[in-house]
């Protein structure tokens, strides 16, 4: 009798692993009923008709889990949909378990993996409009936090992009500490960094960039008295560590807290254990906030010859145009601007410092009225290049091209001059530029 019973034990055993096996092949229990079912309910979604999909889609996803992963991704379709016309929580429990299920059997496609369907998760609960109720919206924030954690440097923009929206809503609710929030605002900004500079195609990364430097920046948290308030605790906890001071420095100048002493202590510091391009950069920024301007051009010199990336260096070169140009000093504002143009010649504000450059200095030119109004056709010729290099910059060079147009000189004054309208004119001196006369009417 006891054989008897452990015979069938063993064959129930046996039965199960062998049903195990089964469900976990591509086809399921019974290949045919799982074609079959997989077939009307993607007609049946493709109508949008959710009602009906929901019995052929149920057996495929109990019966087939490792069929497609389009039994998820359509599962999300099915769910979402039916959640939208009905407001029914029972189909948002439904998408849980869907992403639950796909976690579990990711293995029949890895580019779709836990942190990449956590993802998902957490996304769909925002973009159904759960977030309002306060315990869905950390659940989402959890999910993407670990999609974040787990996906790194492959994180999917729209992800990362909605973790922040789903962070600025729990600091609304104080459900999220500031440190906890700036400290995620420095990490996404690092991952969005590094994705412009490796990214072939940058510009959705820079246009991200944009959004959410404006969400932090209009959260009410980053006011500098606030920031130096928090990020005092964060620099005392590691004075040394060459990240912690890095993303300090960032965050405070991208803030325009260069006024700050914790600035100056965490820029001096930095500069001392990682004397970088970026470490004397922002050393500069200190002493051009302190107008210091010496010091600043002195910090800015090594910035650049350090710098190994054309565009940060371009940035840096045009910073110092910008300082020569308030020192007075015009001819070094032609030097580094054409230094930024070469690092990036679609620069349109380089060639506006340029042409800035040459209207400030045309009072100094030659030696009577004529000369000094003929400076500005080189002024304005560089207003004109802007505009064709630079799209950004054409209403601002378009507006300068107005300013200074009505100074050209007259035809009368030309006239003694033997230059006519048309002709090519040498404007000498440091600015070294031939022009074309146009008369002042």
């Amino acid at each position: 009798m006891k054989r008897i019973i452990a015979l069938a034990c063993g064959l129930c055993i046996a039965g199960g692993v062998a049903k195990a096996q089964t469900l976990e092949s591509k086809f399921g229990l019974d290949s045919i009923q799982t074609l079959q079912n997989a077939s009307i309910y993607s007609e049946f979604l493709k109508q949008k008709n959710y009602k009906d999909a929901l019995p052929a889609w149920s057996y495929v996803f109990h019966n087939a889990p490792c069929f497609q992963v389009s039994t998820y991704t359509k599962g999300e379709d099915l769910f979402s949909g039916l959640y939208q016309q009905t407001k029914d929580m029972q189909y948002v429990d439904s998408l849980r378990m869907v992403y639950d299920q796909w976690i579990k059997y990711c293995h029949i496609n890895p580019r779709f993996g836990e942190g990449y369907i956590l993802g998902k998760k957490g996304a769909m609960l925002i973009q159904l409009g759960l977030n309002s109720n306060d315990d869905i919206l950390k659940e989402a924030y959890n999910y993407l936090s670990k999609s974040f954690e787990i996906e790194g440097a492959k994180s999917h923009p729209v992800t990362v992009q909605i973790m922040f929206f789903a962070a600025g809503d729990l600091i609304k609710k104080n459900l999220m500490t500031r440190e906890e929030y700036i400290d995620l605002y420095m990490e996404v900004s690092d991952f969005i960094d590094a994705a412009i500079k490796n990214a072939k195609k940058p510009e959705p990364y820079v246009a991200m960039k944009e959004r959410i430097d404006g969400m932090f920046f209009t959260s009410g948290i980053a006011d500098c008295a606030t920031l130096e308030q928090l990020l005092t605790e964060k620099y005392n906890s590691a004075p040394t560590d060459v990240d912690n001071l890095r993303s300090i420095v960032s965050l405070l100048r991208r803030n325009e807290c260069e006024g700050l002493n914790l600035y100056m202590v965490a820029t001096e510091e930095l500069y001392k254990v990682e004397p970088s391009a970026e470490a004397a950069y922002s050393l500069a920024m200190m002493f051009l906030k302190h107008q210091d301007w010496e010091k600043a051009d002195t910090y800015l010199k090594e910035a650049i010859g350090k710098a190994e990336d054309n565009m940060v260096k371009a940035d840096y070169c045009m910073r110092q145009a910008q300082l020569k140009l308030a020192m007075k000093k015009y001819a070094e504002v032609k030097s580094a601007a054409l230094a930024a143009i070469q690092c990036n010649p679609n620069n349109g504000e380089a060639y506006i410092l340029i042409g800035q450059a040459y209207a400030a200095y045309a009072p100094n030119y030659g030696e009577d009225a004529f000369d000094h109004a003929s400076v500005y056709w080189a002024a304005v010729d560089k207003f004109q290049k802007a505009k064709s290099v630079d799209p950004n910059v054409a209403d601002k060079a378009q507006e300068l091209i107005s300013t200074y147009t009505p100074h050209f000189p007259s035809k009368e004054e030309a006239f003694f001059r033997s230059v006519t309208d048309g002709g090519k004119v040498q404007i000498g001196d440091w600015i070294n530029e031939t022009t074309t006369a146009r008369f002042n009417n």
